[in-house]
């Protein structure tokens, strides 16, 4: 039987294991009973984006965008597909650096949108501009095969 997925509540923020079996079936958070993983973005914020990327037994691809980018805008919908492409193997988040300034700086984010592809907290890849959602799928699975 394999091992149980820390599955992290985007909601409370509690960790919870997660047998890889049921994953795609709507598991629940044992906290606060919120859904764990649904096939879309996440959004995450200066409370959430550390735990997320530590925390989570799931490859996370987080969105670096702002409100007043065209291109971010245009791609929205995009990344909303490559969510559904890759559930439930692929975590997919969103970050305002407009409001998140800080993890903005510290992530070295020169331009949106840029996507950033993260494993066990660590950073595996990187790649700038607006991308089709099968674009963006067929790039997070090479980089995680």
């Amino acid at each position: 039987m394999p091992s149980p997925v820390h599955a992290v509540c985007p909601t409370c923020l509690a960790v919870n294991r997660v047998d890889p079996d049921r994953l795609a079936q709507g598991p629940v958070c044992g906290k606060c009973h919120g859904a764990l993983l649904e096939p879309k973005p996440v959004t995450l914020t200066g409370r959430s984006f550390d735990t997320f990327l530590a925390k989570s037994g799931l490859p996370v691809l987080v969105d670096f965008w702002a409100p007043w980018c065209a291109p971010c805008r245009a791609m929205a919908p995009a990344f909303e597909q490559a969510a559904a492409a890759l559930f439930p193997s692929v975590l997919l988040a969103k970050l305002d650096t407009q409001e998140e300034l800080e993890i903005a700086d510290r992530m070295r984010i020169q331009g949106v949108p840029t996507m950033i592809l993260f494993r066990g907290g660590r950073e595996l890849a990187r790649t700038s501009g607006a991308r089709s959602a099968s674009d963006l799928a067929a790039w997070t699975r090479s980089h995680l095969s």
